[in-house]
């Protein structure tokens, strides 16, 4: 009886120890808040390594021995991580790379039961799919994302993405329903954003949105008005995300393409022609060059539009994605 209670006492040793203490848990969740936000202004590849060297650490620890609410806390961790490793894989062109990370992402949301990490992995997934060209899986995506109970504002992000994906395959009634259904979902938000940074939507990202997806449903005239209200927006921003900045003068610059005023568009476009190469992220050249592809429009002949048709080659050669083209296995894993 003795010995039995020993192995009891034993056992019971190792499950009081842990790896872990509540105040590293709340520094590793402290430390994911401040690369998330770090993203909407710093360098992709630098801070993609930072990003996986702190989900090694995380993983590292839940290999080993903690309680199950710290399990759960650490799961929390490597799912934004992973979510937020996605998006990065996903803004340097490595679309397959991005998937991989979004589907880990998925599991640590699902060992945990979080909701909001679900929605915030989904609406991840519904990006990577969307620059993928599987619209059909972003809506998807985006549509189960809105299916959880959640606060802060992913649900305006799935809306808005859902309306993105749609707009793209042409359906001008669903589209415009699911950007109505963004502004039903900022209005019935409720609480604060756990993680915030990228795993956020303020609403000069969901006006950055709607130009675009008007702009595809031929409604330049509503997204010039949906630009101008972002860049407004975003100039009272204490942080502004020259990803999402530059994606709003691009909307800008089209809605002048489509009235014939390249000038209009040059101008527009100058911000954005003057990122650094470091930042210019495969969303930002992706948009660019559809806009050269509108270009060649008649209603958008002269001189002005063959300056503006060179500067956006220009841009796009030296860009992030392809530097990371010529390097390969930087950023991986």
């Amino acid at each position: 009886m003795r010995l039995a209670a020993d192995e009891s006492a034993s056992w019971a040793q190792w499950a009081e120890a842990a790896n872990v203490g509540d105040i590293a848990l709340e520094q590793l969740l402290a430390e994911t808040r401040m690369l998330a936000s770090d993203y909407l202004t710093s360098d992709p590849v630098p801070l993609f390594i930072r990003t996986r060297a702190l989900r090694d650490r995380v993983f590292a620890l839940l290999e080993g021995h903690q309680y199950p609410r710290q399990s759960v806390d650490l799961y929390v961790a490597a799912g934004y991580l992973c979510g937020l490793l996605a998006w990065m894989s996903s803004d340097l062109g490595q679309l397959r790379d991005a998937e991989t990370q979004g589907r880990t992402a998925w599991l640590c949301a699902e060992l945990s039961g979080h909701n909001d990490l679900r929605a915030w992995v989904l609406s991840t997934r519904s990006k990577v799919a969307f620059w993928d060209g599987r619209l059909r899986e972003a809506i998807n995506f985006a549509r189960r994302g809105s299916t959880y109970r959640t606060t802060g504002t992913v649900a305006v992000l799935l809306a808005c993405q859902e309306a993105d994906a749609w707009s793209e395959l042409g359906a001008q009634d669903e589209a415009l329903a699911a950007l109505a259904h963004a502004d039903d979902a900022r209005v019935a938000m409720g609480g604060n954003d756990e993680i915030g940074g990228i795993f956020s939507c303020h609403p000069a990202r969901q006006e950055n949105y709607a130009a675009a997806v008007q702009l595809r449903v031929g409604r330049p005239s509503d997204a010039l008005r949906s630009a101008d209200n972002a860049l407004a927006l975003l100039s009272v921003q204490p942080v502004r995300a020259y990803g999402t900045e530059a994606q709003i003068h691009i909307s800008q610059a089209a809605a002048h393409i489509a009235a014939g005023e390249a000038e209009g568009a040059l101008e527009a476009l100058a911000p954005v022609l003057a990122l650094p190469p470091d930042h210019r992220l495969a969303p930002v050249t992706r948009r660019l060059g559809e806009l050269s592809s509108g270009i060649g429009q008649p209603s958008a002949s002269g001189t002005a539009t063959v300056g503006l048709r060179q500067a956006i080659e220009a841009f796009c050669v030296n860009s992030a994605p392809r530097h990371l083209a010529l390097s390969p296995g930087e950023g991986s894993a």
